[in-house]
């Protein structure tokens, strides 16, 4: 078996070779033999899947911990390239250490794998070098991750429940429609006259789906697949978010949350020490496409001297409470951590409104569905209901 070998020289150069060997600890002291000392060791061809994503925000947490416990940089990334036995995330901090002991500072390291690291995270990394704090760059980066993570799960969680719900309501109509009432429509057929009218566009959609079966069942899935793939696309996607951001209820709420999402990276950047227009510059992307323009104009603003809370208020991107509060942070001189605060004000306002929207939708909701499975089987049974009279 042939091993990948990545290892240090006499020289603490970094050298990359192949070894023919029968295992893994063979290969390794193999190695060991030839005066290397072994950074890593993979068998080749037992690579994981190259579309996965490095973890980032798990990566800062453990390396964070090591930081802490008293390990150096290097040390540290060892440390981790050796817990993980194969995969691109052993890859990844392999070329880490490797770019480390050419010379490279810690923030190049990781401008090596843009796919893995933001231009965020490279650029808080990049402003701790300079004060040699990089442990507290980190810890700045996992606390950023999880109020992002946190507001998140609000957001699933508050829309799983009805998903759920709408999802077993098709099915409980889908059965009805498609199983029960064409059952139904062949045993009152001889009665057809004398059906209340209701009851008789009912028994007739029965029919129809019992006659077509096979085409309905093949116009559903395609309607699926139809679905699905506009669902993939970015411009169909791009629609909805914009129809959306047009419901007025829900396009504050929407744009509340966007302005979280601001507050909250340019807060990380400032407290890393990074300027606030270079920071504006890094968080454009985060924004919806038709808010970057008022972002552009509040960087303008600040460029020709403004102070951030008026440049954000004339450019629409600060709510009351968030000019409010940053006014304060600028006579504080701790805009960092203001622009946290504000992100976790409104954080809390967007899940309020979450959690209300849920307790109204969802009782909403179950009476739709109720009333609508309701009157298919009224209908259904009006008829029976109605001969019963007769024979009375």
């Amino acid at each position: 078996m042939n091993f990948q070998v990545l290892a240090l020289d006499a020289r603490q150069q970094v050298v990359a070779l192949t070894l023919h060997a029968a295992n893994e600890a063979l290969a390794a002291d193999e190695a060991r033999k030839r005066g290397l000392t072994v950074i890593s060791l993979e068998a080749k061809g037992l690579r994981f899947a190259r579309g996965k994503r490095f973890p980032a925000t798990l990566f800062s947490i453990e390396l964070l911990s090591l930081l802490e416990a008293g390990l150096n940089l290097v040390e540290a990334l060892q440390t981790l390239a050796e817990k993980d036995a194969s995969g691109e995330r052993r890859e990844v901090l392999c070329g880490m250490l490797a770019a480390i002991h050419r010379g490279e500072p810690f923030s190049k390291a990781l401008a090596g794998f843009p796919r893995h690291f933001s231009p965020l995270y490279v650029a808080t990394i990049k402003a701790a070098e300079r004060t040699g704090n990089v442990a507290e760059a980190l810890g700045r980066y996992i606390a950023y991750q999880e109020d992002l993570e946190r507001v998140r799960k609000k957001i699933v969680s508050a829309s799983i429940y009805p998903a759920v719900l709408m999802g077993v309501g098709a099915l409980v109509i889908g059965f009805l429609m498609l199983y029960v009432v064409p059952r139904f429509a062949r045993v009152y057929e001889d009665m057809a006259g004398t059906l209340p009218f209701f009851s008789r566009l009912l028994l007739g959609f029965g029919n129809f789906v019992g006659g077509h079966a096979a085409l309905l069942a093949l116009s559903c899935l395609a309607l699926a697949a139809a679905a699905a793939w506009a669902c993939s696309r970015a411009e169909f996607r791009a629609w909805i978010n914009t129809q959306l951001w047009r419901v007025p209820a829900v396009g504050s709420r929407m744009k509340t949350y966007q302005l979280a999402r601001l507050y909250r990276t340019a807060g990380m950047l400032l407290k890393a020490g990074i300027p606030a227009v270079p920071a504006l510059d890094m968080v454009r992307g985060l924004l919806a496409a038709h808010l970057r323009p008022s972002l552009s104009d509040a960087k303008k603003l600040i460029e020709h001297g403004q102070p951030m809370s008026a440049a954000f208020g004339a450019a629409g991107l600060a709510t009351p409470v968030a000019a409010r509060m940053m006014a304060v942070g600028e006579r504080s001189g701790d805009m960092g951590r203001m622009l946290t605060q504000i992100a976790r004000f409104h954080d809390d306002e967007v899940a309020r409104a979450i959690e209300w929207f849920t307790r109204a939708f969802e009782p909403l909701l179950m009476a739709v569905l109720g009333t609508a499975v309701g009157l298919i089987v009224v209908l259904m049974y009006m008829p029976i209901f109605e001969l019963a009279g007769s024979i009375k």
